[in-house]
Protein backbone atom coordinates (compact mmCIF):
# COMPACT_ATOMS: atom_id res chain seq x y z
CA UNK A 1 0.00 0.00 0.00
CA UNK A 2 1.19 3.29 -1.04
CA UNK A 3 2.76 5.36 1.63
CA UNK A 4 2.84 8.87 0.16
CA UNK A 5 -0.54 9.45 -1.73
CA UNK A 6 -1.10 12.32 -3.92
CA UNK A 7 -4.68 14.10 -3.22
CA UNK A 8 -7.03 13.13 -6.06
CA UNK A 9 -6.90 15.14 -9.24
CA UNK A 10 -9.77 17.39 -10.68
CA UNK A 11 -11.84 15.62 -13.11
CA UNK A 12 -12.41 16.83 -16.72
CA UNK A 13 -15.44 19.00 -17.74
CA UNK A 14 -15.43 17.71 -21.60
CA UNK A 15 -18.16 15.15 -21.16
CA UNK A 16 -21.39 14.93 -18.80
CA UNK A 17 -21.46 12.38 -15.77
CA UNK A 18 -24.04 10.80 -18.22
CA UNK A 19 -21.70 10.65 -20.84
CA UNK A 20 -18.77 9.61 -19.38
CA UNK A 21 -20.49 6.81 -17.01
CA UNK A 22 -22.19 5.31 -20.28
CA UNK A 23 -18.64 5.57 -22.07
CA UNK A 24 -17.35 3.74 -18.69
CA UNK A 25 -20.08 0.86 -18.95
CA UNK A 26 -19.38 -0.08 -22.93
CA UNK A 27 -17.76 -3.58 -22.00
CA UNK A 28 -19.72 -4.37 -19.46
CA UNK A 29 -22.82 -5.87 -20.78
CA UNK A 30 -25.54 -7.93 -18.59
CA UNK A 31 -23.79 -11.10 -19.62
CA UNK A 32 -20.51 -10.00 -18.64
CA UNK A 33 -21.11 -8.78 -15.28
CA UNK A 34 -22.71 -9.73 -12.17
CA UNK A 35 -26.26 -8.55 -11.40
CA UNK A 36 -24.86 -6.89 -8.18
CA UNK A 37 -21.29 -6.01 -7.18
CA UNK A 38 -20.18 -6.19 -3.70
CA UNK A 39 -17.45 -4.21 -2.20
CA UNK A 40 -16.88 -5.19 1.46
CA UNK A 41 -15.21 -2.31 3.03
CA UNK A 42 -11.73 -0.35 2.75
CA UNK A 43 -8.54 0.76 3.70
CA UNK A 44 -7.74 4.59 5.38
CA UNK A 45 -4.59 4.97 5.44
CA UNK A 46 -4.40 8.41 8.01
CA UNK A 47 -2.38 11.18 6.38
CA UNK A 48 -2.56 14.83 6.79
CA UNK A 49 -4.86 15.61 3.97
CA UNK A 50 -7.13 12.52 5.28
CA UNK A 51 -7.15 12.92 9.50
CA UNK A 52 -11.45 13.35 9.47
CA UNK A 53 -12.58 11.24 6.49
CA UNK A 54 -15.87 11.52 5.24
CA UNK A 55 -17.79 10.17 2.49
CA UNK A 56 -20.96 8.47 1.09
CA UNK A 57 -18.60 4.95 0.85
CA UNK A 58 -21.82 3.27 2.66
CA UNK A 59 -23.92 3.42 -0.70
CA UNK A 60 -21.31 1.05 -1.81
CA UNK A 61 -21.69 -1.59 0.79
CA UNK A 62 -19.02 -0.59 2.65
CA UNK A 63 -18.96 -1.59 6.18
CA UNK A 64 -15.73 -2.51 7.05
CA UNK A 65 -12.96 -0.43 8.00
CA UNK A 66 -9.35 -1.33 7.89
CA UNK A 67 -7.23 1.97 9.42
CA UNK A 68 -3.77 1.06 8.22
CA UNK A 69 -1.79 2.49 11.48
CA UNK A 70 -2.75 3.98 14.49
CA UNK A 71 0.85 4.84 15.26
CA UNK A 72 3.41 5.80 12.35
CA UNK A 73 7.15 6.80 12.74
CA UNK A 74 7.04 6.63 16.93
CA UNK A 75 3.74 8.99 17.07
CA UNK A 76 0.38 8.14 17.74
CA UNK A 77 -3.13 9.36 16.30
CA UNK A 78 -4.16 7.40 19.71
CA UNK A 79 -3.85 8.70 23.01
CA UNK A 80 -2.62 7.34 26.38
CA UNK A 81 -0.54 5.29 24.14
CA UNK A 82 3.13 5.89 25.50
CA UNK A 83 3.81 7.57 22.19
CA UNK A 84 4.53 10.95 21.33
CA UNK A 85 0.99 12.41 19.95
CA UNK A 86 0.85 13.34 15.92
CA UNK A 87 0.28 17.28 15.45
CA UNK A 88 -3.70 18.39 16.38
CA UNK A 89 -6.13 18.02 15.08
CA UNK A 90 -6.48 13.80 15.57
CA UNK A 91 -9.05 11.95 14.07
CA UNK A 92 -12.08 12.09 16.28
CA UNK A 93 -12.64 7.74 16.72
CA UNK A 94 -16.03 8.91 18.02
CA UNK A 95 -17.29 10.35 15.08
CA UNK A 96 -15.93 7.74 13.08
CA UNK A 97 -17.43 5.03 15.16
CA UNK A 98 -20.64 5.96 13.91
CA UNK A 99 -20.34 5.77 10.75
CA UNK A 100 -22.45 2.90 8.50
CA UNK A 101 -19.04 2.23 7.19
CA UNK A 102 -17.17 1.83 9.99
CA UNK A 103 -19.62 -0.68 11.64
CA UNK A 104 -16.24 -3.28 12.15
CA UNK A 105 -12.60 -1.99 12.29
CA UNK A 106 -9.59 -3.72 11.75
CA UNK A 107 -6.94 -1.69 14.11
CA UNK A 108 -3.37 -1.12 12.44
CA UNK A 109 -0.85 -1.05 15.10
CA UNK A 110 2.77 0.52 14.80
CA UNK A 111 4.25 1.05 11.49
CA UNK A 112 6.76 3.74 9.77
CA UNK A 113 6.37 5.03 6.41
CA UNK A 114 9.89 3.83 4.96
CA UNK A 115 9.31 -0.11 4.43
CA UNK A 116 12.97 -1.16 4.74
CA UNK A 117 13.31 0.66 9.00
CA UNK A 118 9.89 -0.91 9.33
CA UNK A 119 11.43 -4.36 8.79
CA UNK A 120 14.62 -3.79 10.92
CA UNK A 121 12.36 -2.16 13.45
CA UNK A 122 10.23 -5.39 14.48
CA UNK A 123 10.52 -5.57 18.14
CA UNK A 124 9.96 -1.90 18.70
CA UNK A 125 7.30 -1.81 16.15
CA UNK A 126 5.58 -4.72 17.86
CA UNK A 127 6.03 -2.56 21.44
CA UNK A 128 4.41 0.14 20.48
CA UNK A 129 1.46 -2.19 19.15
CA UNK A 130 1.04 -3.65 22.43
CA UNK A 131 0.74 0.03 23.96
CA UNK A 132 -1.55 0.60 21.53
CA UNK A 133 -3.98 -2.39 22.09
CA UNK A 134 -4.07 -1.12 25.80
CA UNK A 135 -4.71 2.80 25.14
CA UNK A 136 -7.79 1.43 22.37
CA UNK A 137 -9.77 -0.61 25.13
CA UNK A 138 -12.02 1.97 25.58
CA UNK A 139 -12.80 2.47 22.52
CA UNK A 140 -15.91 3.38 21.32
CA UNK A 141 -14.90 1.19 17.92
CA UNK A 142 -16.38 -2.14 17.36
CA UNK A 143 -12.76 -3.62 17.08
CA UNK A 144 -12.93 -6.86 14.21
CA UNK A 145 -9.12 -7.66 14.05
CA UNK A 146 -6.12 -6.06 14.45
CA UNK A 147 -3.12 -5.27 11.77
CA UNK A 148 0.11 -5.48 11.91
CA UNK A 149 1.48 -2.54 9.11
CA UNK A 150 4.69 -3.97 8.11
CA UNK A 151 3.87 -5.25 4.80
CA UNK A 152 5.80 -8.32 3.31
CA UNK A 153 6.94 -9.96 -0.20
CA UNK A 154 9.31 -12.54 -1.16
CA UNK A 155 12.02 -9.93 -1.99
CA UNK A 156 12.58 -9.58 2.71
CA UNK A 157 13.90 -12.63 4.25
CA UNK A 158 12.02 -12.49 7.89
CA UNK A 159 13.79 -12.76 10.93
CA UNK A 160 13.76 -16.23 12.88
CA UNK A 161 11.93 -14.55 15.51
CA UNK A 162 9.12 -12.83 13.45
CA UNK A 163 6.83 -15.94 14.51
CA UNK A 164 7.48 -15.66 18.26
CA UNK A 165 6.82 -11.56 17.74
CA UNK A 166 3.62 -12.12 15.87
CA UNK A 167 2.40 -14.31 18.45
CA UNK A 168 2.68 -11.64 20.98
CA UNK A 169 0.22 -9.48 19.18
CA UNK A 170 -3.43 -9.75 20.39
CA UNK A 171 -6.02 -12.35 17.40
CA UNK A 172 -7.80 -11.69 15.33
CA UNK A 173 -4.62 -10.59 13.30
CA UNK A 174 -3.82 -9.97 10.19
CA UNK A 175 -0.65 -8.97 7.74
CA UNK A 176 -0.62 -7.71 4.64
CA UNK A 177 1.83 -9.84 1.70
CA UNK A 178 2.14 -8.86 -2.11
CA UNK A 179 4.42 -10.69 -4.59
CA UNK A 180 6.79 -8.06 -6.13
CA UNK A 181 9.00 -10.26 -8.30
CA UNK A 182 6.24 -12.06 -9.70
CA UNK A 183 6.63 -15.25 -8.46
CA UNK A 184 3.46 -17.00 -8.89
CA UNK A 185 1.15 -17.87 -6.28
CA UNK A 186 2.51 -21.60 -5.50
CA UNK A 187 6.01 -19.96 -4.75
CA UNK A 188 4.91 -16.76 -2.79
CA UNK A 189 2.54 -19.38 -0.69
CA UNK A 190 5.57 -21.80 0.16
CA UNK A 191 7.63 -18.80 1.39
CA UNK A 192 4.47 -17.74 3.32
CA UNK A 193 3.81 -21.07 4.78
CA UNK A 194 7.39 -21.21 6.27
CA UNK A 195 6.98 -18.59 8.55
CA UNK A 196 3.13 -17.29 8.88
CA UNK A 197 1.43 -18.50 12.42
CA UNK A 198 -1.22 -20.81 11.55
CA UNK A 199 -4.21 -18.08 13.28
CA UNK A 200 -3.03 -15.29 11.03
CA UNK A 201 -4.72 -13.75 8.18
CA UNK A 202 -3.28 -12.44 5.18
CA UNK A 203 -4.94 -9.40 3.37
CA UNK A 204 -3.49 -9.70 -0.14
CA UNK A 205 -2.49 -6.91 -1.83
CA UNK A 206 -3.94 -7.46 -5.78
CA UNK A 207 -0.69 -5.23 -7.33
CA UNK A 208 -3.36 -4.38 -10.16
CA UNK A 209 -3.21 -0.38 -8.74
CA UNK A 210 0.50 -0.13 -10.25
CA UNK A 211 -0.07 -2.42 -13.23
CA UNK A 212 1.93 -5.23 -11.98
CA UNK A 213 -0.82 -7.65 -12.91
CA UNK A 214 -3.92 -8.51 -13.88
CA UNK A 215 -7.29 -8.80 -12.00
CA UNK A 216 -7.71 -12.60 -13.49
CA UNK A 217 -4.23 -13.44 -12.37
CA UNK A 218 -4.63 -11.79 -9.22
CA UNK A 219 -7.72 -13.74 -8.59
CA UNK A 220 -5.68 -16.98 -9.17
CA UNK A 221 -3.44 -15.74 -6.32
CA UNK A 222 -6.55 -15.72 -4.01
CA UNK A 223 -7.55 -19.39 -4.71
CA UNK A 224 -4.72 -20.71 -4.34
CA UNK A 225 -4.41 -18.61 -1.01
CA UNK A 226 -7.48 -19.83 0.04
CA UNK A 227 -6.79 -23.64 -0.88
CA UNK A 228 -3.91 -23.57 0.82
CA UNK A 229 -4.61 -21.31 4.43
CA UNK A 230 -8.29 -21.77 4.41
CA UNK A 231 -10.96 -18.91 3.10
CA UNK A 232 -11.71 -17.01 6.33
CA UNK A 233 -7.83 -16.11 6.53
CA UNK A 234 -7.74 -14.69 2.79
CA UNK A 235 -9.20 -11.42 2.13
CA UNK A 236 -8.16 -8.81 -0.83
CA UNK A 237 -6.88 -5.53 -1.40
CA UNK A 238 -8.01 -4.08 -4.42
CA UNK A 239 -6.22 -0.86 -5.77
CA UNK A 240 -8.26 1.72 -6.33
CA UNK A 241 -5.50 3.63 -7.83
CA UNK A 242 -3.91 3.96 -11.06
CA UNK A 243 -0.75 5.68 -12.23
CA UNK A 244 -1.15 9.42 -12.81
CA UNK A 245 0.48 11.51 -15.62
CA UNK A 246 3.59 13.16 -14.55
CA UNK A 247 3.85 10.94 -11.71
CA UNK A 248 2.12 10.21 -8.40
CA UNK A 249 -1.19 8.46 -8.30
CA UNK A 250 -5.16 9.83 -9.10
CA UNK A 251 -8.10 7.78 -8.98
CA UNK A 252 -9.21 4.55 -10.65
CA UNK A 253 -12.24 5.01 -13.39
CA UNK A 254 -15.21 2.90 -12.23
CA UNK A 255 -13.93 1.54 -16.31
CA UNK A 256 -10.89 0.50 -14.59
CA UNK A 257 -11.61 -1.16 -11.46
CA UNK A 258 -14.65 -2.95 -11.81
CA UNK A 259 -12.53 -5.68 -13.37
CA UNK A 260 -11.00 -6.09 -9.82
CA UNK A 261 -14.42 -6.23 -8.09
CA UNK A 262 -16.01 -8.71 -10.33
CA UNK A 263 -12.94 -11.09 -10.12
CA UNK A 264 -12.57 -11.27 -6.33
CA UNK A 265 -16.54 -11.39 -5.35
CA UNK A 266 -15.90 -14.27 -3.77
CA UNK A 267 -13.70 -13.04 -0.77
CA UNK A 268 -14.03 -9.96 1.13
CA UNK A 269 -12.37 -6.61 -0.64
CA UNK A 270 -11.19 -4.19 0.82
CA UNK A 271 -10.47 -0.83 -1.36
CA UNK A 272 -6.96 0.94 -0.98
CA UNK A 273 -8.06 3.46 0.05
CA UNK A 274 -11.39 5.02 0.66
CA UNK A 275 -10.59 8.74 1.55
CA UNK A 276 -7.81 9.37 -0.65
CA UNK A 277 -9.11 7.48 -3.63
CA UNK A 278 -12.98 6.75 -3.68
CA UNK A 279 -14.20 10.33 -4.06
CA UNK A 280 -17.98 11.08 -4.90
CA UNK A 281 -17.98 11.04 -8.86
CA UNK A 282 -16.09 7.47 -8.17
CA UNK A 283 -18.94 6.47 -5.62
CA UNK A 284 -21.64 7.49 -7.54
CA UNK A 285 -20.52 5.80 -11.21
CA UNK A 286 -19.95 2.70 -9.29
CA UNK A 287 -23.18 2.71 -7.57
CA UNK A 288 -24.70 2.82 -10.97
CA UNK A 289 -22.27 0.03 -12.45
CA UNK A 290 -24.40 -2.01 -9.75
CA UNK A 291 -21.95 -1.78 -6.01
CA UNK A 292 -24.44 -1.90 -3.92
CA UNK A 293 -25.10 -3.07 -0.39
CA UNK A 294 -25.23 -6.79 -0.10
Amino acid sequence: MDTDLPRTPPRGRHLSRRQVLAAAMLPWSAAAAPAARRLTGMVWQPSRQTLQPRGNWAQLGIRRLLVQWTAVDNLSFLPHAGLALQPPPLPDWDRIAGEPWAQEVIVGLAGLHAEPLARAALPALVAQSRALCVAAAPWPLRIGGWYFPVEIDPGWQPPADLPELLNALPRPLWVSVYDSANLGPHALLAWIERWLPTDVGVLFQDGVGVHAREPALARQYLIQLGARLGRTRVQVIAEAFRPAPGGGFRSATAQEFLPQLDAYQDWPILAFDGPHYLNEALIQDLVAAGVRPA
